[in-house]
């Protein structure tokens, strides 16, 4: 896991933990990445002091990557992420499609999943649309 300092375009930082360094910019590109505090998409990297990492800092960090409150997150993320696609219908590419409709009384209410641009993810946010991107959690080997 990669930890970035972050900043939105209203000055408020914030961390961001990525699998990979392309992971950012994969969440940044599809607008999944938002500040906590005002909402803006408008997200990038500030500079971090370098972790130097000594023997008491890697037995502190050991200690923390096998937290079992860490484990017990990791495990429920993942049992709501299974929930979820299980009682959902993947409508692929046409995400944002079937989300106007259920929203406009088109179609009947039910869960939905899929794939939708950075820019109709926006327009579908600013139309009233309550959507939610699904967290990409990393390997059971992280």
């Amino acid at each position: 896991m990669i930890r970035y300092s972050l900043c939105c375009n209203s000055a408020h930082e914030f961390e961001g933990w990525f699998s990979e360094s392309a992971d950012f910019e994969r969440q940044k590109a599809n607008g999944f990445l938002t500040c906590p505090v005002c909402g803006s998409a408008e997200i990038s990297k500030v500079l971090m002091a370098p972790a130097v990492s000594t023997a008491r800092h890697r037995e502190t960090m050991q200690a923390l990557a096998i937290s079992s409150a860490q484990k017990q997150a990791v495990v429920k993320l993942k049992e709501a992420i299974q929930e979820i696609r299980a009682n959902s219908e993947d409508v692929g590419d046409r995400f944002s499609e079937e989300a106007r409709k259920i929203h406009y009384g088109e179609a009947e209410a039910r869960g939905i999943i899929g794939q939708a641009s950075p820019v109709e993810v926006r327009s579908m946010l600013d139309e009233g649309i309550e959507i939610a991107p699904l967290p990409v959690l990393p390997d059971d080997a992280n």
